[in-house]
């Protein structure tokens, strides 16, 4: 059997070293349109941010290594031009002689990526991306002589390249066309991140497009200039389909080879893997764009599995994701609120802010997660964390719970590992689910901080449970504070209707909606407490401030 796999990085490599495993005497031919191959692509940023101190450290393969180990035939700068399905032959160039020839195959892989998007803009050319050891090469030379630089897109490259623009010593501005950093996640998570990277001296300007390129600076939609010695553009990616798209194989919505759970293409003895493909979606079952470095691995193991007639099938993707931002990690699996809502998907939100580890121990620091449900089926539909140390574990516990089916009021049951330096005897993945647990047995209600205009105008009166001294550093408009451990005896104080109750972060709030509801009172508390709602109110308020630069 002579297996071709044009693309020799994440998804390439990953089925071509699996694929020697299953198949000693199979010939394996990997063509690679660049110089490198098996490089760490996620590492890129920290290089240039001399994190990663050595160039060598990205370079996890070479051809000679692998033709060692594992008998591979890697070839670089080999670019496949074209694809024939129908005789099963790719035709091949080698772009240091311009030679051409064929290359038959009894199977093929394709895992030609996705390239980084770079708008039609006046100068445009002069800006950099960051996919290859290549661009890596070049923003570092760019960055040696640099004073200032413009970043352009404030999603997970665009962060990671304004810090170690940063760490670097270059001052740095990040324009971002939305209204926050980091879009997958919701608004109210985001805001953290935006305020540590304005802390750490980087200047937002978020609701603002580039316009134009200069020789050493950069034009906003509103007109301003910005000094920019460097310009990176981080604004996203787009499959690398054209091969397939000549040779006729179907392709997705959003650009991506079209594939099967085997994945399969259109075209038989064809398949294709990593960021070129689209994924069957977790929450809606609909092909999406996944383009992480993870999923890429992953399918490529699975794909050999498929060619060596084992039986696998890719399971749907959550897009599980985590960035560091200097002091500060954000992470997320599955959907955010707001696209629950634009994709009209009744959904149930939790927001809590909990200590990473017991807070008697030295060094604990709060984190923020939320939690999305389906209000029918208690099934998780998404989850996001915010915070320090911890972060990484709450996810991926969330993430395995939400892919093993594990419903979320369920999550008050799992047995997690417990030392007070880690973490507390009700971890927060259980606070999760006996939230979960209480929301859905309708032991409590609550109103989210977005609803909490609509709410107030209906003549609900809210009550601020938290300490005297903590209501005088600030709370919401109109709040009357009653202490908890003041509030059964001082009930009769809160006028007759409807009653909002809220403390710091929702567990005093809990406490104070159960009770008044068992004196009768129509209670409900404010998910997240104060902390949330001052968070997003602080994000509303800037918003209609309107500045460019924060």
């Amino acid at each position: 059997m002579k297996i071709v796999i044009i693309g020799g990085v994440a998804g390439g490599m990953s089925a071509a070293t699996r694929l020697r495993r299953l198949r000693e005497s199979a010939d394996i031919v990997v063509l690679e349109r660049g110089d490198h191959v098996s490089f760490a692509n996620c590492g890129l940023p920290y290089y240039v941010g001399g994190v990663i101190p050595k160039r060598e450290s990205l370079l996890l393969q070479t051809p000679e290594s692998l033709a060692a180990r594992f008998r591979l035939d890697v070839r670089v700068r080999h670019e496949v031009v074209a694809l024939d399905t129908e005789r099963r032959t790719v035709t091949v160039r080698e772009l240091d002689s311009g030679r051409e020839y064929t290359e038959p195959f009894d199977e093929l892989v394709l895992s030609t990526g996705a390239s980084a998007v770079v708008p039609p803009l006046p100068g445009a050319e002069r800006a950099l991306v960051l996919r290859d050891v290549a661009d890596v090469d070049r923003l570092v030379e760019a960055a040696a002589d640099a004073r200032s630089a413009v970043v352009v897109g404030a999603g997970f490259i665009g962060v990671e390249m304004a810090e170690n623009l940063v760490r670097k010593g270059i001052s740095t501005t990040v324009v971002e066309r939305g209204a926050q950093v980091l879009a997958p996640l919701d608004v109210e998570m985001a805001a953290p991140v935006a305020d540590e990277m304005r802390d750490h001296g980087i200047r937002l300007a978020l609701g603002a497009e580039l316009t134009r390129v200069d020789g050493n600076t950069v034009t906003l939609s509103d007109g301003s200039v910005v000094p920019a010695d460097l310009v990176v553009m981080a604004i996203g990616v787009r499959p690398e389909s054209a091969l397939a798209r000549a040779a006729g194989l179907a392709i997705g919505p959003s650009g991506g080879i079209l594939v099967d759970d085997r994945l399969r293409t259109s075209a038989a003895h064809v398949y294709a893997v990593g960021d070129v493909v689209e994924k069957k979606d977790a929450v809606a079952g609909e092909p999406t764009l996944v383009p992480l470095a993870n999923a890429a691995n992953r399918q490529g193991r699975l794909v050999a599995d498929v060619i060596a007639g084992l039986p696998v099938s890719d399971p749907p993707a959550q897009g599980t994701a985590i960035v560091g931002v200097f002091d500060l990690t954000a992470a997320m699996t599955g959907w955010s609120e707001k696209r629950l809502r634009a994709a009209g998907r009744p959904f149930r939100a939790i927001h809590t802010h909990p200590l990473d580890h017991a807070g008697y121990y030295p060094g604990a620091v709060a984190m923020s997660v939320k939690l999305l449900v389906d209000p029918g089926t208690d099934a998780i539909l998404g989850a996001q964390a915010v915070g320090g140390e911890g972060v990484d574990k709450r996810i991926d516990v969330l993430a395995t719970a939400m892919a093993g089916g594990i419903p979320a009021s369920r999550l008050m049951d799992l047995e997690l590992a417990y030392a007070p330096q880690f973490g507390s005897a009700k971890d927060p993945v259980n606070m999760l689910g006996y939230i979960a647990d209480n929301l859905r047995t309708g032991a409590v209600r609550t109103v989210q901080w977005h609803e909490l205009a609509d709410v107030i105008a209906t003549g609900t009166h809210l009550v601020d449970v938290r300490s005297p001294e903590e209501f005088a550093a600030g709370s919401i408009p109109g709040a009357r504070n009653i202490p908890l451990d003041e509030l059964r005896a001082r009930a009769s104080e809160i006028p007759a209707g409807p009653v909002l109750v809220f403390c710091q972060v929702g567990q005093r709030g809990n406490s104070a909606t159960r009770m008044l509801t068992q004196l009768g009172r129509d209670a409900v508390n404010l998910d997240g407490g104060y902390r949330t709602w001052r968070t997003a109110a602080s994000i509303l308020t800037t918003r209609l401030m309107k500045p460019l630069f924060t």
